[in-house]
């Protein structure tokens, strides 16, 4: 069990990897996230199975390929924490490793950037980058609102998820988090592929940032305007497809004032999604409002491990 000695330094490192995130990004080369999809690429073309398996069994495989995959990741950072001054820093790297705030906020600079400029076709292919609807027909404005539901969204994924993950279960915990939210991006889709094979990834990924999510999107409501995103947390959270995307995109939108969700396009086909937020559309300036919205929500939680750091050493 982790002494309050070891507990409140992992607090202090949670600010000192968010700013070294902050200055020095992702790493350019031999990220393992990278490496870590390369593997899960392998393992999908080992475990995946022929055409003819039955819906049972490809979901079947689909467990045991998430299992090979994280259960000796799992073991492996457990035996790198350990104890002391060298755990701490391994776990403290982790953690920064986990991290995507900067590599978020450059992706969603990079779209509001080529707007600025009247440069659709840019735009386009930079919200390409961080969303999977279809974007070459996309106008300014729904470029724009792409644009702010992914910062809105990945704010959980890229960021809070991580954090909480490191606060709950040091290095171990978030090396689980961040490589079964990797396999989720990578097999949670519901078309024909991965319907029954990336079953398992995507329920994870659900359990996983369930209370992240919640947490993420009280971030942005005490960060915003409170009253209407804890209105549309309520009324409209729930109806997304996804349990989390659903509480942390509807706060996000009350606490910016804005109207988000609504018809998208994805694979070619026009996919009916319920709104979210109550006001003008988003717009171009909105994409800086909820970069904004994440950092304002990262400072409060920075303060709070600052504050259980202290209050443990």
């Amino acid at each position: 069990m982790e002494s309050s000695t070891e507990k409140a330094i992992a607090s202090f490192l949670m600010p000192v990897a968010v700013v070294i995130d902050h200055f020095l990004g992702e790493p350019r080369k031999f990220h393992p996230l990278v490496g870590f999809g390369r593997l899960a690429n392998r393992m999908e073309t080992i475990t995946y199975g022929p055409p003819e398996c039955s819906a049972k069994a490809r979901q079947m495989r689909g467990i045991a390929a998430v299992t090979g995959l994280l259960l000796p990741a799992w073991l492996i950072s457990l035996l790198l924490a350990g104890h002391g001054a060298i755990g701490a820093a391994i776990a403290g790297a982790g953690l920064y490793l986990a991290l995507g705030a900067r590599s978020l906020f450059e992706h969603a600079e990079a779209v509001r950037d080529a707007l600025l400029n009247d440069d659709l076709a840019n735009a386009r292919r930079a919200v390409g980058r961080i969303v999977s609807r279809d974007v070459l027909t996309m106008d300014a404005g729904q470029i724009a609102a792409a644009t702010v539901e992914s910062v809105l969204e990945n704010g959980c994924d890229a960021v809070f998820g991580a954090l909480f993950w490191y606060a709950a279960g040091g290095l171990p915990g978030v090396v689980v988090y961040r490589l079964a939210n990797t396999l989720d991006a990578m097999w949670g889709y519901r078309n024909e592929r991965y319907r029954d094979f990336g079953w398992a990834a995507a329920r994870l990924d659900d359990v996983l940032n369930y209370l992240p999510a919640r947490l993420t999107a009280m971030s942005y409501a005490l960060c915003g305007h409170l009253p209407a995103a804890l209105r549309a947390w309520r009324h409209q959270g729930r109806y997304w497809k996804s349990p989390n995307a659903g509480p942390v995109m509807a706060a996000g939108a009350g606490a910016l004032g804005i109207a988000l969700g609504g018809p998208a396009s994805y694979h070619g086909s026009l996919t009916h999604r319920p709104a979210l937020g109550d006001g003008r559309p988003a717009e171009t300036r909105d994409i800086g409002r909820a970069i904004s919205l994440v950092r304002r929500s990262l400072t409060l939680w920075l303060w709070a491990a600052v504050i259980g750091g202290v209050a443990l050493a």
